[in-house]
C-alpha cells in the first residue's frame, strides 16, 4: 500500500513539474504563436472569397441584404 502510495506521488509530482514548467516558459503561447497562428493564417489566406467587385450595381445581393 504504501508501495503505491510512493508512485502515486512520484507521478503527481511529475505532472507538477511539467505543468509548472508549460507555466513558466510559456509553451502553450509559444505553441499558438508559432505553430497554429501560421498554420490558421495560412489556411484562411488561400480561401475562396467572393469578389464583390463583380456584382453589377443594379443587383441585389439577397445572400448578404435583405429587404
Amino acid at each position: 500500500m504504501i508501495r503505491l502510495i510512493k508512485k502515486l506521488f512520484g507521478i503527481l509530482a511529475l505532472v507538477y513539474a511539467g505543468l509548472f514548467c508549460v507555466f513558466f516558459f510559456d509553451l502553450d503561447g509559444k505553441l499558438l504563436y508559432y505553430v497554429v497562428e501560421p498554420f490558421m493564417k495560412n489556411h484562411f489566406d488561400n480561401m475562396k472569397r467572393r469578389d464583390p467587385h463583380d456584382v453589377p450595381y443594379d443587383m441585389i445581393d439577397t445572400e448578404y441584404m435583405s429587404n
